[in-house]
């Protein structure tokens, strides 16, 4: 890997240097899209983190990642009521000024229901990406996910149904930003 002190980061369409963190806020806002994408089951937004070549091996399935932003989504809805997926601080070491290699710790929690009530699964594991630049993008070439553990938990509601305002697994969900709004990587953009 190289030291980022020797090195800058090539922006094809310009030919200017991309500042070290503006790719990496590239990269986290990828990593956090693809969690967003996949509680929201928004197969859109998860396939947008992933070339269109990129490979995801999740272990149940392996092939293109924007083949799994449906595979997973579709998985999701059927299965779990709710989910929840949150990340760590990503390891991010650049292989080369078009290159890195990004690894995220991961918790997901599905909330999911079976003929003896409700339930959660939980597990634990990391994300090992390979992100690329090309088109002046930063996006997953490659997806390997680790499993660390797992359990399965049966719960009782601590609150009833009605207490809070309960988020809503698509694009109605009040943290997507209106449609009217002008972004850039789904921040407000300044005026």
């Amino acid at each position: 890997m190289q030291s980022l002190t020797f090195m800058h980061l090539a922006n094809p369409a310009t030919d200017e240097p991309d500042s070290v963190h503006d790719v990496e806020r590239e990269i986290r806002r990828r990593l956090h899209d693809y969690c967003r994408g996949i509680d929201r089951l928004d197969a859109e937004l998860v396939a947008s983190v992933y070339f269109a070549d990129a490979i995801d091996d999740h272990g149940s399935f392996k092939g293109l990642g924007v083949e799994f932003a449906v595979y997973a989504v579709k998985s999701l809805q059927r299965h779990a009521e709710a989910t929840q997926h949150m990340i760590g601080e990503p390891i991010i070491d650049f292989l080369s000024s078009t290159a890195a290699h990004v690894e995220t710790y991961v918790q997901a929690v599905h909330r999911c229901t079976d003929d003896e009530g409700p339930y959660l699964e939980r597990f634990g594991g990391r994300y090992v990406d390979r992100f690329e630049v090309r088109d002046s993008e930063w996006k997953i070439a490659h997806r390997l996910l680790l499993h660390e553990w797992n359990s399965k938990e049966r719960i009782t509601l601590a609150w009833q149904p009605g207490r809070f305002t309960e988020g809503r697994r698509d694009r109605t969900d009040p943290a997507y930003l209106p449609e009217s709004s002008e972004t850039s990587h789904g921040s407000t953009v300044p005026t």
